[in-house]
């Protein structure tokens, strides 16, 4: 029983000694390098770098290159108008926050404002068609009309009434048509008159804009491009 023992631990001693001297091979992962490689995936496209490469600092890329800032739009010719007197003396106070100096300019402009507005029928063509409609409207019981000549835009027309106010003319209007003057139109009488414009030279968009808030201001009134 004690040489089996003896013999159990020699053979257990020399088991240990072949282990570690590595001659029945290593049982722990290889954890050497080319080991390592192996385990990868793609290792086709590993590239092995030497230590001095390694340890290199690695350069950052270039940045792209920053465009150019674009050059604010300019605004050659503006203008505004027309105006009629009263209303381009409160326009001009309000550009005075502007300070435009020779970039802003005013001229005149020849301008037409209703003065009333005017019942009538078209030209009779002659002197003879106008007489022959007025019988017919005194035959309608119309007696308040006037045939207007040859000095008269509407030569050889007939004229009905003519009223300050538009709603003044179409009551008449409406009332004609009743005694049956089908043919009878409202139509405005101009005068001339004398208005203002302004014109505006190398605005930027800021001070377009504020030139713009400054127009809503008067009704009817508007930017328009200029040359």
């Amino acid at each position: 029983m004690l040489k089996f023992v003896f013999w159990l631990l020699a053979a257990i001693n020399l088991l240990v000694l072949a282990i570690g001297q590595g001659y029945l091979g290593s049982f722990r992962t290889e954890t050497r390098e080319p080991a390592r490689l192996k385990n990868q995936l793609h290792a086709e496209k590993i590239t092995l770098l030497m230590a001095a490469q390694a340890t290199a600092p690695v350069e950052p890329a270039p940045s792209p290159a920053k465009p150019p800032p674009a050059a604010p739009q300019i605004f050659a010719c503006t203008e505004v108008g027309n105006f009629v007197l009263a209303d381009a003396r409160k326009f001009e106070s309000r550009l005075a926050a502007l300070a435009l100096g020779e970039r802003q300019s005013r001229h005149n402009v020849a301008g037409q404002d209703i003065s009333s507005y005017m019942v009538f029928i078209p030209s009779q063509g002659s002197k003879e068609g106008a007489d022959r409609k007025a019988g017919e409207l005194k035959q309608l019981g119309v007696t308040n009309y006037f045939i207007m000549g040859e000095g008269s835009p509407q030569r050889w027309g007939i004229s009905l009434g003519v009223f300050k106010s538009e709603t003044s003319a179409q009551t008449h209007l409406a009332s004609l048509q009743k005694q049956g003057v089908h043919s009878a139109r409202v139509a405005p009488r101009y005068s001339a008159s004398k208005q203002v414009a302004y014109q505006f030279r190398d605005l930027d968009t800021a001070t377009r804009t504020r030139l713009a808030e400054i127009t809503k201001q008067f009704d009817e009134q508007e930017l328009r491009s200029c040359k």
